[in-house]
């Protein structure tokens, strides 16, 4: 269980971890404008660096149905191929356009089960330089409650440094 107290060891090490992930996926992407090159890249490196992360991917708002998101880069099992705003938990950060974390994937009402073995998760908007929502990066864990407030800092931070800057 993930522990959201900013004096706790556990969490100033997340904290720490996600610093230098922020580090290094800048160093990597550098000069790289295709986003879904940048996309692949930070599910790649967030997945390796994060031993509590099962699945790590982005869903991208379709061009088309502009209420709807489509499965772009990850890591991890077979993810859901399309998402409307109105379902699940990375809908509802799109419609919402915030960060949520679940410690409790059965708790959360409307809950897209895209692998039974997923117990916790956090979604993060995705915005481009203009503000625009592009995409919502999605990490689930085999664990209950195991993202918590480091989490969602440092994975705000990476996606604001990657596709907003």
């Amino acid at each position: 269980m993930a522990n959201s107290d900013p004096s706790d060891p556990d969490f100033l090490a997340r904290t720490e971890s996600y610093a230098v992930a922020a580090t290094e996926i800048a160093a990597v992407l550098q000069g790289e404008a295709n986003l879904m090159a940048r996309m692949a890249t930070v599910a790649s490196m967030l997945a390796d660096r994060f031993a509590h992360y099962f699945w790590a991917g982005f869903y991208c708002v379709d061009a088309q149905k502009t209420d709807e998101l489509v499965i772009g880069p990850y890591q991890g099992s077979l993810g859901c191929l399309r998402i409307a705003f109105n379902r699940g938990v990375c809908g509802a950060a799109a419609l919402r356009r915030e960060t949520i974390i679940v410690p409790d994937v059965d708790a959360f009402p409307g809950h897209i089960a895209c692998d039974d073995r997923s117990r916790s998760e956090i979604v993060v908007p995705v915005f481009d330089a203009s503000g625009r929502l592009i995409a919502v990066l999605d990490i689930d864990a085999i664990e209950p409650a195991a993202f918590n407030q480091s989490d969602a800092r440092g994975l705000e931070a990476i996606v604001r440094q990657v596709f907003a800057a």
